[in-house]
């Protein structure tokens, strides 16, 4: 019996069979509803592969908006080079994924730990549609689970892989954030300017990302869209346009909104800051749950919440689950919640999104009322678990000496 219990049978099952059918469907040996979400790979992706082949980053392209060292996961696929571009990028990415569930599950089993992280994984995933196959995102989710379990005893660890990851696609910076030891941002640090450096160095156009960054608007899906989504049903003269890479409003008031959405991201990393300043109890939970909370405001508030972006919220919230102590269970849930909501919204019915019509926007104010509820959640429990006044100790028989009748 004790050899059954430490084989997880039933996990690696529902892990085995829901990968499989996210395979079928990015190879297209079936069809999944909506359009086609493999495009990004064939076409994009394999695009940028043929540049970055020649020793530089696409410097005509607007729609590169990632750190130099994406490019280290737009060429991955030159690592199987007996298969396409493409199905060697989906075959990465499932390995990645299962990086993912390994790591989860090494946490799960650690003194402290508990198997409902790997869990949220390997349901969290399929929920999302074959898009989790189709982006680089897995791959950068994996990178920041094995930070935060690596973080727990090798602080240097977390640091090194939280640089690298944020060289890859900026939000595993946030994995810091509840990091006390120093170690960990001192190598962090190091290693951040020496693999910018490196970059820098080595290929044209390393960081003109920031420039494309700083010129996207509002796109269909993010919070401030449902602004425009109800204001076309009265009247308003703005379009929905592919602009910068996505599908975004353009139109009167929407530098406005972009700019509001901007505001609430300042607020989101002023109240980061004060929760820094303030906490006073770390434990080995604590920086897997500030990441979580620090990734949930700046997705819920962020210009844009494309699809993808919720494979992050689900690792971290994995990573949240595996310890005992941990305090995010109901924001997890929230989050897997929203994830199924996510692939109807897209791909499934994203072209009643882009019409703006009433499914279209119950879709979006369902899935995106559930990311602010669970980072509302997400952030009262982070505040007081670590930050708000501890109740005082108990001195051992206080409350039996209190109970007992006077003598007189």
């Amino acid at each position: 019996m004790a050899g059954t219990r430490r084989f997880p049978v039933g996990l690696l099952a529902v892990w085995g069979a829901t990968r499989l059918v996210l395979l079928l469907f990015v190879l297209k040996v079936f069809r999944f509803p909506g359009p086609d979400v493999t495009s990004d790979v064939s076409v994009i992706y394999q695009g940028w592969y043929e540049i970055l082949r020649t020793g530089t980053y696409p410097l005509d392209d607007v729609t590169w908006q990632y750190p130099p060292a994406a490019a280290l996961a737009i060429l991955s696929p030159a690592l199987l080079p007996f298969l396409d571009y493409a199905t060697a990028f989906f075959a990465l990415a499932f390995l990645a994924d299962l990086t993912v569930l390994a790591l989860l599950r090494y946490a799960g089993r650690r003194p402290g730990g508990t198997p409902r992280g790997s869990w949220v994984w390997v349901v969290g995933v399929p929920l999302l549609g074959p898009t989790v196959y189709a982006r680089y995102d897995v791959m950068v989710t994996a990178v920041a689970v094995a930070a935060l379990i690596a973080g727990t005893r090798h602080p240097r660890v977390l640091g090194a892989l939280a640089a690298f990851g944020a060289l890859v696609k900026v939000w595993p910076a946030l994995l810091l954030l509840g990091v006390a030891r120093r170690r960990a941002w001192v190598f962090a640090a190091v290693t951040a300017v020496a693999l910018a450096a490196l970059f820098a160095l080595s290929m044209p156009g390393a960081f003109a990302f920031l420039t494309f960054q700083r010129d996207r608007g509002t796109e269909v899906e993010s919070l401030g869209a449902l602004v425009f989504h109800v204001a076309r049903h009265f009247g308003w003269e703005g379009e929905v346009l592919l602009h910068y890479g996505s599908v975004e409003f353009l139109g009167p008031y929407v530098s406005a909104v972009s700019t509001a959405a901007l505001l609430l991201s300042a607020v989101a990393f002023g109240w980061l800051v004060v929760w820094r300043l303030r906490a006073r109890r770390f434990g080995p939970h604590t920086p897997a749950e500030a990441a979580f909370v620090a990734v949930l405001m700046f997705t819920t508030t962020s210009r844009v919440i494309s699809p993808q972006y919720m494979v992050w919220l689900v690792g971290l919230a994995a990573v949240c689950l595996c310890f005992r102590a941990g305090r995010m269970t109901v924001p997890a849930c929230l989050v897997l919640a929203a994830s199924l909501v996510t692939v109807l919204e897209f791909p499934v019915w994203f072209a009643h999104v882009v019409a703006s019509d009433w499914l279209g926007i119950l879709l979006l104010s369902v899935r995106n009322g559930l990311l602010v509820l669970a980072t509302l959640l997400a952030a009262l429990e982070l505040w007081q678990g670590t930050a708000s006044p501890a109740p005082p100790a108990q001195v051992p028989g206080q409350t039996a000496r209190t109970k007992e009748p006077l003598s007189s």
